[in-house]
């Protein structure tokens, strides 16, 4: 578990320091406002990338199991969505239909997860 954590938390770190990097060459005019912008798809891989993660952990039941693969699919389609819109879309469009994306990416696991627990309570 502390191994994990830890490889969370250099990924986020990762995704901060690439940010601020592309400030500080914006800032110094080696990159443009839209380049620096772009910057964010890579927020879109690290969602991926952990969706991709969520399946192939330890799950103490088959209806943990299930919700575990749906919220892998969902955020790893989402991911790649966000990350292709801020990569090849105009700014505007990447942040509505980006963020859009993600979040039916996370509304597909809640409503999933809500209508397991419904079943299990029935």
């Amino acid at each position: 578990m502390k191994k994990e954590l830890l490889v969370a938390l250099a990924w986020g770190a990762g995704a901060v320091v690439l940010a601020l990097a592309a400030r500080v060459a914006h800032t110094h005019g080696h990159i443009d406002h839209e380049t620096m912008l772009r910057v964010v798809a890579m927020n879109g891989l690290m969602i991926a990338y952990y969706g991709n993660r969520a399946p192939k952990r330890i799950a103490p039941s088959a209806c943990a199991r299930r919700l575990s693969r749906v919220a892998g699919w969902s955020l790893v389609l989402s991911g790649l969505v966000y990350a292709g819109l801020w990569a090849f879309a105009p700014i505007p469009l990447a942040m509505t239909a980006g963020t859009g994306a993600v979040a039916a990416g996370v509304i597909v696991t809640l409503v999933y997860g809500l209508s397991l627990w419904a079943r299990a309570d029935a």
